[in-house]
This record gives structure tokens, sequence and C-alpha cells, in this order.
């Protein structure tokens, strides 16, 4: 073999760069053990016991409270801290979190939301909210057609709209204020209509900026978001979220951008003084002022309880980066632990105060009330909760949207004052009319430089002439971006947001963030999955064992049938496996369970490879060539078969990854990943080793006494009997097709639109009586299938699905459990049933649900549906080219098609019979197309085998050319058969319920797959070919 040198340092490489990859994961999980071990420490226990003064159901509250607090605590504390050092660089644990293998939400648990930004609103404001009678019923009938169509809607809005007036004018509608610039009285319907499309456009990319930026805010480990095909969605994956209700909320609330004047501190520095005297007063009339813990349950914004953990060393270093804090270094003197029993408030936000020359304190004229580590501001919000009435009814506060490098890791509090009697600011962001990343040229700092509308300028010209010398504070959803000194009154409306360190990839972002403030782009969320941390949990550990027993059987398999080659091929397929999980983990790819299906399903190609070069070396021995020439000739003779098997599922790996999303993305990923290493492996590593044995001496054999010569001497007249199998298919045709219509296809929620949840019992349940009880709730019978153990459910219903908001997700909820309280043993209160996740060890109520609004549920059976027949023109594409004969890629065609009826077809027949889930779905889709890649790689081993028979052969009869050709592979079609077989099997038996309709579609696939390779694909390129060929 030439350029052994090359293959061994690219092996070496890559082993390297694998190792470095997957270390970050090992890393992330022995801290998270850590973290864990801290969460749960017996501390937690004794004060969640100290709170609850006896009440047991309460301290199980407070004590899950805790654990979750606890937790964030320790992980915010350490994420700036170095955990890994490698010598050349170190890396802190927020690094080593985004370098970790990623794991999708059906393993961790979480969430995905498919959003779609409304254009129709969008439509709207451009219009200035016109009322023309036209324009509107334009846009419910655009509505009415989305829901059938996959166009977008800019243009379905123009179809409407000539429908309903042929001469009509959009000049005449968006000719506003606003759109001065672009869209003229006389402008023609196609101008508008290019305008429209660029603004809706635009609209989108700074809704995706804006979901990002809150994500990124939010603290997600590892969040995925990202623009999908379809005009206006957007696909955003968010794992170990445990609160999907505060996430909607998050997601579909709209962009404010608010101008406000702002309060002093030396001017409400005594509210402060006193909520910190009264949280004293609180505290010790609870019992809780203590050395170890300073602070109380007390319950957060979102309901919860938070905690207040034992301060380390750690929190003093951080709280003294402080230097503008004078109360802080008044405190040196004693001990933090003692500081914050006499001062609860201000051991965690440090106020404003300054020492004069005479080291007397003052509070500070600045907007600035206090600053704190980003790790207490949760803690500090809770506590101003407490005593919110101390406070003025018109004062807001607000934190800072991130740290100033000088003070890294410390937030700013920022007083706000409200002016108007209804509470809103007196500026807006809608009248900003244009935002973009600038360089202030006094300074040379980034900046974003703002121009706003002639309403907008006046309204800016007062308030910064009424508060020279005061600070303006710049909000966005919240959270104060600049809040400048005002150093004259500012006319022309133009204005810059500065400071903060603020990069220019930063103030490009918010740039674009600003310019939303004008122009409405409000999203809504058109699929939702979620997935609780316990069935995740379950999920993984059902598929991690039965891959791993699929795994050790196949190496076991190898060895005993090909002897020491095998222990070759088993270390192939091991550094093959170590390949897939060090790639994935340095693309930042998810990992999922379909993924681990995937992986599975690759091992099965790399034994497949290995099986053709064996065979062929086996071959080579048999016809008398020396061990080395042997193994050279095998190889040699192999490329092609595998090359074209292995291209030809990569092709159906690559469509499945375009028109796949989310699980299927994943499944598809690590599908052209283990595609792409197995032909590493198999082909050049594997030969290295096995010439390194030849070399040292070893004895080296491929096969046994047990093995030896298995289907050398077949000698079956599989083209002759082509009628009986032709027989037998078109009768399996007609089956599917007969079952197709009088029985149909149990389609999934992903086809149909509704609403899913799985729901868990603490007893077995009986299904027609959990139907009739949701029957007689919902005035409908939604569909309710046992979903793995007895006392597990999964729900399908359409009730409302053309409803959207929280309110609608709330009331089904409710009807749920209303229905269904009465089945437990135990009894059960709403909140827990369905908390939506929020607790990690939670085992009964909803453990998942999943929502496919009507417009998506089209697009999906519609790419569904693309998928299938690109993957078959792909297939007959390449195969016809490859070959150079049109016939075997109709041949090869056929039997696919064939093999996809049959199985859809089965699943048809046998819905309601197994005891399993056979809904056709993404997942059904994807195993259809992975049988698809499957089963023409068994038919192009063939095809490659009749090819070299009929160059070797030209003279002999065609249809003893093909017997030969298949009796020559059939060892090796057996083998790679049984191997994949067995490996799905043991997934299909151990992998848990969620998988089991997919491997059961793959198991059936490999099972008709194998038949149609060697039946009938090869049987009709012969009878498209039996002419041609006699004549020459």
């Amino acid at each position: 073999m030439q350029n052994k040198g090359i293959v061994k340092f690219f092996a070496i490489l890559f082993v390297l760069v694998c190792l470095f990859q997957l270390s970050f994961t090992f890393v992330s999980k022995h801290i998270e053990s850590k973290g864990k071990s801290y969460a749960t420490s017996p501390k937690a226990q004794a004060l969640a016991k100290q709170i609850a003064k006896g009440d047991k159901f309460r301290e199980l509250l407070v004590y899950d409270s805790l654990v979750k607090a606890r937790e964030k605590f320790f992980f915010d504390s350490i994420a700036d801290q170095v955990v890994y050092n490698i010598g050349v660089r170190k890396y802190t644990y927020k690094e080593v979190k985004e370098r970790e293998l990623n794991l999708g939400l059906d393993l961790k648990g979480g969430m995905n939301v498919t959003m779609e930004v409304s254009v129709p609103d969008i439509l709207k404001a451009l219009s200035n909210y016109s009322t023309d009678t036209t324009f509107n019923e334009a846009l419910r009938l655009a509505r009415e057609k989305q829901k059938n169509s996959n166009a977008d809607f800019v243009d379905l809005f123009y179809e409407s709209f000539k429908e309903l007036d042929p001469n009509g004018s959009l000049a005449a509608i968006f000719a506003t204020v606003e759109l001065k610039d672009k869209v003229k009285f006389n402008s023609s319907n196609e101008e508008v209509l290019q305008v429209l499309r660029e603004e809706t456009k635009a609209a989108v990319d700074r809704t995706f900026n804006i979901l990002r930026t809150r994500i990124d805010r939010f603290g997600v480990a590892q969040p995925n978001i990202q623009k999908l095909q379809t005009t206006g969605r957007i696909l955003i994956e968010l794992p170990g979220i445990k609160d999907p209700d505060r996430v909607r909320k998050l997601l579909q609330g709209s962009a404010r951008l608010e101008f406000w004047p702002t309060y002093n501190f030396d001017e409400v520095y005594q509210f402060f003084d006193e909520a910190d005297k009264r949280l004293m007063a609180i505290y010790k009339e609870e019992g809780l002022i203590t050395p170890e813990d300073t602070i109380a349950s007390a319950k957060n914004k979102e309901g919860g309880i938070t905690d207040s953990l034992q301060t380390t060393e750690a929190d003093t270093g951080l709280l003294a980066k402080l230097a503008d804090s004078a109360r802080l270094q008044k405190s040196k003197q004693t001990s933090f632990e003692e500081y914050a029993k006499e001062h609860p408030l201000y051991a965690y936000l440090i106020p404003s105060y300054y020492p004069d020359e005479n080291n007397q304190f003052h509070p500070a004229k600045t907007a600035r009330v206090g600053s704190a580590a980003i790790k207490d501001t949760a803690r500090v919000n809770a506590m101003l909760k407490r005593v919110k009435d101390v406070f003025p009814s018109n004062m807001r506060l607000h934190w800072t949207v991130k740290p100033d490098p000088q003070r890294p890791g410390i937030l700013d509090l920022v007083a706000i004052k409200v002016t108007r009697p209804d509470g809103q600011a007196p500026l807006g962001g809608e009248v900003v009319i244009d935002a973009r990343q600038d360089v202030n040229p006094t300074t040379g700092g980034v900046e974003v430089s703002m121009t706003m509308n002639r309403e907008g300028a006046a309204e800016w010209k007062r308030i910064t002439a009424e508060n020279i010398g005061r600070q303006v504070a710049i909000v966005l959803d919240g959270y104060v971006y600049s809040y400048p000194v005002v150093q004259t009154e500012i006319s022309g409306g133009r204005s810059a947001i500065s400071g903060g360190g603020m990069t220019v990839e930063e103030a490009k972002d918010l740039a674009n963030i600003l310019q939303s403030g004008r122009l409405p782009a409000p999203a809504r969320i058109v699929q939702e999955e979620v997935v609780g941390p316990s069935l995740g949990k379950e999920a993984i550990n059902a598929g991690m064992k039965s891959f791993a027993a699929a795994f050790f059987i196949v190496l076991v398999y190898m060895f005993l049938y090909y002897n020491r080659g095998g222990l070759i091929a088993d270390l192939a397929l091991c550094l093959n496996l170590f390949f897939i999980f060090g790639v994935l983990a340095s693309f930042g790819a998810v990992l999922t369970l379909p993924g681990i299906a995937g992986i599975v399903l690759t091992m099965g190609m790399a034994v497949d490879a290995n099986v053709i070069i064996y065979e062929r070396i086996l071959e080579e021995v048999r016809a008398g060539k020396g061990l080395r020439v042997a193994i050279a000739d095998g190889y040699k003779n192999s490329y092609s078969a595998i090359i074209d098997g292995n291209v030809t599922t990569l092709l159906t790996g690559i469509i499945l990854f375009i028109f796949g999303s989310g699980p299927i993305q994943g499944f598809a990923t690590t599908l052209i990943i283990g595609i792409i290493s197995s032909l590493f492996t198999a082909i050049l590593v594997s030969r290295v080793i096995m010439e390194w044995w030849a070399d040292k001496g070893y004895k080296l054999q491929f096969d046994n006494k047990f093995t030896r010569g298995f289907l050398t001497k077949a000698n079956f007249d599989f083209i002759g009997t082509r009628k009986y199998a032709y027989i037998f298919s078109i009768a399996l045709f007609l089956l599917a097709i007969g079952s197709f219509i009088f029985k149909g296809l149990n389609y999934g929620v992903d086809f149909t639109g509704g609403r899913t949840y799985v729901v868990r019992f603490d007893r077995d349940v009986n299904v027609p009586e959990i139907r009739e009880l949701l029957a007689n709730e919902f005035g409908e019978a939604p569909e309710v299938k046992t979903y793995g153990p007895s006392n597990q459910v999964k729900i399908t219903t359409k009730y409302l699905i053309d409803e959207e908001g929280r309110e609608v997700d709330s009331l089904i909820d409710r009807k749920i459990y209303n229905a269904l309280r009465g089945l437990y043993a135990n009894e059960i209160n709403f909140s827990h049933f369905a908390s939506d996740l929020n607790q990690s060890g939670k085992l009964i109520g909803i453990l998942t649900s999943q929502k496919v609004g009507p417009t998506i549920a089209y697009d999906i059976k519609r790419n569904a549906i693309m998928a299938v027949i690109f993957a078959l023109l792909g297939i007959f594409i390449y195969i016809a080219a490859r070959f150079n004969k049109w016939q075997f890629g109709l041949g090869g065609v056929i039997s696919l098609f064939h093999d996809t009826i049959i199985i859809i077809g089965l699943f048809s027949l046998f819905h309601g019979i197994l005891p399993f889930n056979l809904e056709v779905d993404q997942s059904f889709i994807a195993a259809i197309l992975t049988i698809i890649g499957y089963s023409i790689n068994d038919t192009v081993v063939i095809f490659d085998r009749i090819r070299e028979y009929n160059k070797l052969y030209p003279k002999r009869d065609l249809k003893i050319n093909m017997n030969a050709a298949i009796n020559s592979t059939l060892a090796r079609t057996m083998n790679t058969s049984c191997t994949t077989l067995v490996t799905l099997l043991m997934m299909f038996i151990f992998g848990g319920e969620t998988l089991r309709g997919f491997l059961f579609a793959l198991i059936l696939g490999i099972v008709f797959g194998t038949y149609s390779s060697v039946f009938n694909a090869s049987a009709i390129a012969y009878d498209t070919m039996k002419n041609k060929w006699k004549k020459k």
C-alpha cells in the first residue's frame, strides 16, 4: 500500500483532535457531579426543614427550590473560573460547556420551538394599520391560503388582493410616511411588492437577532437557534429547560425600546436604607439570620423560592472589585458573614455611596443605585420584591444588560422615573427610523448612532432639555443598555449609545435590535415539543444500554466469523465510533436518540465495508494467490462497490438533512459523519493495521473451520425464479395499497397538526376509560394509546388547534387534569400535574408535550414527500451514470419504490394490532429514507459484481453473469443484513418506547430491502437489458 505514512499521520491526528474535543465533555461531567453534590448537601436539607417549620409538603417544595438555586449559584460562581488547563491554554467552565458534546432534547430534556414571524402584522404596520376593506380582507384570505400552501405570504396577499380588486393599487395603501423614500403614490404594484419583500425579510432578520439576544441572556447551556428555509420560520432548541412557560413568555414578548428619565441615588437612598433595615427585621422575625445562610426563602419573579446560599471567599473577592463601594470598604473590619447579618440587602447590592475628603460617606449623584455580582441579581430581585412597598410608586429598577469591562462579573442597578400617568415611557422605539454601528470621533470607542422621526426628535429635545446634567436610561426589553449623562439639549433627533466596552459585532446587533422598534415583527410559536428531564434520562439510559449491547454483539460476531481478521475489523469499528463522537463534538452537532440509531446503522455500513473486503480477500486466496497479494487485490477490487454503496446512502443522508428538522437533522448528521468516518477506517486504517500485522509475521486468517466456504458454492437461479418473486412482490404491493384505501395511515401530529401529551400515572390505567373521561371533558374523543408501560399513555387532540396563546395551552392542560385527576392512587394537584417539567425529578403527570400548527404540519408533509422523491431521483441519476446503463438505475429505483410502499402498507396494516406506536411522522420518513439508502447499498454491491462479470465474460449469457454475481455476493449480503438486523433488534427490544416505531420501520426495511436487492433489482435490470445484450 502506498502513502501509508500519510494515512498513519491523519489517523493519529484525528485521534488527538477527537481526544481533545471529547476531553471537554469528561471535564464538564466531572464538574456537574460536583455541582450536584453541592446543591444536594445536608445544608440544603437543614435549611428546608428550618423554613418549612414542620410542614412536610412545604419542605419538599422549599428543598426543590433550594437545590435549583444552589445549583445555579454554583455554576454561576464558577462560570468564569479556570477549570481545565492543558498547558498552552486555560479554559473556564463556560468555555468547557460550549465545547462539550451536545445532547439533544430527547436525551437531556428541554424544549424545541419553531417560531413564525407574523408577516400579516408586519404588513399591517407597514400600511400604518390601514382600515382599507380590501386590504384587510386580502390579509384574511392569505391567512386561509397559507394553511395549505408553501408560497410566500406576501405573494399570497397580493394574489388575494388582485382577486378582490384587479385594478387596485398597493401604493395607495403603503405610501406611508414611514415608507415615503421607498414607495411613491405612483409606484407600480410590482415595485411595492419588492419593497414589501425586502421589509419583511429585514424584519425577520431583526427578530432573529432579538431572539438570539434574549436566549443568550436567558442563560441556557448550548442553545441552538437557526433560520429555516421557509420564510419567517426560526428553529430554537433549548436543552435542559425546566420552565417552558417562562420561555414562551420570553420568546413571544414584543421587543420594547424605551427612553426614560432617571432618579439619582442621592434622591432615593433613604428608601434603600429603609429596605435594608426592614429585611433585617423580617429575617430576624423568621429566625433566618445565621452566619451560614443569611437569606431566607422569598418568592422570586417566577413564583418559586429563592435560596440564600452560604457565602464563600469567592463572594468577598468579587465584591472587593467594586472600588467605588464605600460601604464595602467600611465593612472590611468585620467578616462578610457578620456584615450580612446586619445588612442583608447591602451584603449583595453594593449601594452607590462615596467618601469625601473627611472620609464621610454620601449618596452619589448617579442613576446607578447599586451594583451586584451577576450570580446575585436574582437574590437581590427577590429581596427587593419583599419590601417593594418601601419604594416610591413611580420608581422602577432595571439591571444593565452586561458588565462594564472594568468590572467583570458585575451589573449595575439603575433607577428610572415614571413621569406619565399611564406608566409608559415618554419616548419609545417606534420613533427610531435608523440605527447603525459607528465610532465616536472623540474617544474612538464603538457606539450605536440613532436617528428619530420628527415627532421623536421633538420629544427627545424636550426630554434632554429637562434632564441636563442628569442621566437618561435607554432600556430594551427591561434591560438598560446605556444611561449617559445629558450634557446639553439634543435637537435634530440624533443620539448615540456607547459604553460598556461594546464590540463592533455587539454594536451591529444592537443597531439591528433598535431598528426593530420601528417595525413590529411579532413571532408566534407554531410548533413546540417539551421533553421532561426524567423521560430524557430514561431515554438516554435505554438508548445507550441497547447501543452498547448491539455494538458488543457486532464485535463478537466479527471475531467469531472472520477469525483474526475480525479483530482488525473490530479495532476499525471502535476507532470509527470514537471518530464519530469526536467529530460531533468538534462541529458542535447535537446527538439525539435517532442519532444513536444512525450510529448503529453506520456501524452496520462499516461492517459491510469490512465484509466486502474480507470476502474479496477470501476469493483471491481461493484463487491460489499468496496472502500479501490477496490482501492487495481484495482491497483493490472492493473499492468501487464500497464507494458506490456509501455514496448512494450519503445522498439520502444529505437529503434528510436538507428537508428534515430538529431530531431528524440530528439523525442525518450522525449518518453523514458515520459514513465518511467508516470509509476512512474500513478502507485505509484497517489496511494499514493488516499490512503491519503481516509485516510482523503474525498469522492472519479470515475464516475458521465453521465459516470456511460459507455460501461459496451457492448456485441459485435467482433470475430464473424472478416470475415468482414478481408475483410475491405484486401481492404485497396490492395488500399495501388495499390497506391504504380501506384502513388508511395513522398520521402523527407532525402531519395533521394538533397537540400530544405523554402522561404517566402512579398506577396501571385503562385506555378506554381515559378516552371516555377526556371525551366528556373536551366534547370530542381524542386519540389515546398506551405508550410504553401500562401506566403511561399518549394523548393526541386537535382541540382548539387553530387558537394561539398561553391561555389556550393552560386551558387544555386544565381540561386534561380535570378529566384524569381521579385516576391517580395518590392525590395530585394541578401545579404538579401540568408544571411543565419544573421539577427535574418529576415522574408522574405530563412528561412531554408537543404542539404542531396546521401550517407547519402542511410544510412537514410536503417536505417529507419531496425528500422521498428527490432521494429516488438522485439515486436513479447516480446509478445510471455510474454504471453507464439506465436499466441499472431503473431496477434500483423500482426496487426502492417497492420497499417504500410495502413498509408504509405494513404500517397501515399493523396499526392498532401491534402493541406499540406505528405513527407516520417525521421519524418514520427518516426511517424510509434510511431504508432507501441501505437497500440501494445492497443493490449497488450486486450491480458492481454484475458489471465486473460482464467485462470479464462479455460473450457469456447475461442471465449466467447475473446469477453468478448474485451468488458470489450472497455471503456478504447475508452477513451484512444479519449483523445490522441483530443490532436493530437489540435497540428495538431494549431501546425504549420513543424509538420503537422508528426501529420497526428500519427492521422491515432491512428484511424487504435485502429481498428486493437479491430478487427484484437485478431481475428488472435483466428484463430491460436482455434483448439488447442478445444483439451483442
